[in-house]
């Protein structure tokens, strides 16, 4: 089982979208992934419990060797499909 730490500024509205879109499309891949919603300030005090960290906003913290990918285009859906592909290529690799 991946584990995902999915954030946005308030870790509700946008990353809940976004976590939905990931575990869909992990599910269709045959992948079984746990998707945790949080708020960006918050990632740093959580990162190490996860195999990958998404985040809609920008961060600049330390994700102390947790893969991170930016998912503003899981919103936009400019770029969609190649985001999702580097979040699974990245579940193969665990």
């Amino acid at each position: 089982m991946i584990r995902i730490l999915v954030a946005c500024g308030n870790g509700i509205a946008t990353s809940t979208v976004v976590a939905s879109k990931i575990k869909g499309f992990l599910v269709s891949k045959g992948v079984q992934a746990e998707t945790t919603q949080t708020k960006l300030m918050e990632v740093p005090g959580k990162i190490q419990d996860y195999d990958l960290l998404v985040t809609t906003g920008e961060f600049s913290g330390q994700t102390k060797g947790v893969p991170y990918v930016k998912g503003m285009p899981l919103l936009t859906g400019i770029g969609a499909e190649q985001t999702l592909n580097e979040i699974y290529d990245i579940t193969q690799k665990k």
